[in-house]
């Protein structure tokens, strides 16, 4: 299956989003419509990609919008850019989510401890390729690092487009860090210390901030998976929006009409608004 994007309103803007179609030109659901699996049997998922890699804007699939475009995320009616903290320039991965998982908010995961952070579970892509917003590809999971941010799981998985020049070499997390030595140390420094410039304390990990393996990564994906089957299944009360297309035992999926009338009210796709000249800061601080 191949995916296509429109684009709505002007990047960098409070209105900017990214819409999804599918090979048949219907609108879909990023989050609800692709699906987890691009080979089940050989454990290959698919990835939508948020951020490519070294740039700043805080990108994610809107979870609670009737299809869940993409969009920058916003904190006090202000656009996030996240800071640059030497030695690192924005996201030094590709990163995204996997479709068809949820980090259920009432779930304590019995390895963390810890509540689901009620999204999608997130991906880091270390291939060689800078891959673009919106990009749909098939990885290979490599490992895992658990970050409990604020109080809630936030699994971080390392994966790895098999399309990538690269991809051959690695299967797992022991070859990224034979392969890229001091990547995954970067990585643990990075999403321990990237709010810190918004005055917010470390964030913490489990497992001390060690990695898990592949088989131990992919058995989180199943239980977010079955978390997701759970919350699009039925009725219930959260913000989370389950407006579907294709998933038919869901009572949330829509008409082809309806989800093109969901984007048609959307502003027409304007260019790029110039980017805030503190997004190059750079920051500095003493590691604890």
């Amino acid at each position: 299956m191949s995916y296509c994007i429109e684009e709505r309103g002007c990047f960098n803007s409070l209105e900017y989003r990214l819409y999804f179609k599918n090979s048949e030109g219907q609108y879909i659901s990023p989050f609800h419509d692709i699906p987890l699996f691009a080979d089940e049997a050989k454990n290959v998922f698919n990835m939508v990609v948020e951020v490519p890699r070294w740039t700043n804007a805080k990108m994610e699939i809107a979870t609670k919008e009737p299809l869940n475009p993409i969009k920058q995320d916003v904190k006090k009616g202000k656009l996030r850019f996240v800071a640059n903290i030497f030695p690192h320039k924005g996201y030094i991965w590709n990163y995204g989510a996997l479709p068809q998982t949820w980090e259920d908010p009432q779930h304590c995961d019995s390895d963390t401890g810890c509540k689901g952070d009620n999204d999608p579970i997130d991906v880091c892509e270390i291939g060689s390729k800078v891959l673009a917003r919106g990009d749909v590809v098939k990885v290979k999971v490599l490992g895992t690092l658990a970050l409990i941010d604020e109080g809630e799981t936030d699994w971080k998985i390392i994966a790895i487009n098999v399309e990538d020049p690269e991809a051959a070499n690695y299967n797992s997390i022991d070859d990224v860090r034979r392969l890229k030595p001091g990547y995954l140390e970067a990585t643990v420094d990075w999403f321990r210390r990237y709010k810190v410039p918004d005055g917010k304390p470390e964030n913490q990990f489990a497992f001390g901030g060690d990695f898990k393996d592949k088989d131990f990564a992919i058995n989180a994906i199943g239980n977010t998976h079955e978390h997701w089957k759970a919350l699009v299944g039925k009725e219930h009360g959260t913000e989370i929006c389950c407006k579907n297309i294709s998933v038919t035992s869901s009572p949330f999926i829509c008409t082809e009409g309806d989800a093109k009338a969901v984007v048609e009210v959307q502003p027409a796709s304007g260019g790029s608004v110039s980017l805030p000249s503190e997004v190059d800061r750079w920051y500095y601080f003493q590691k604890n």
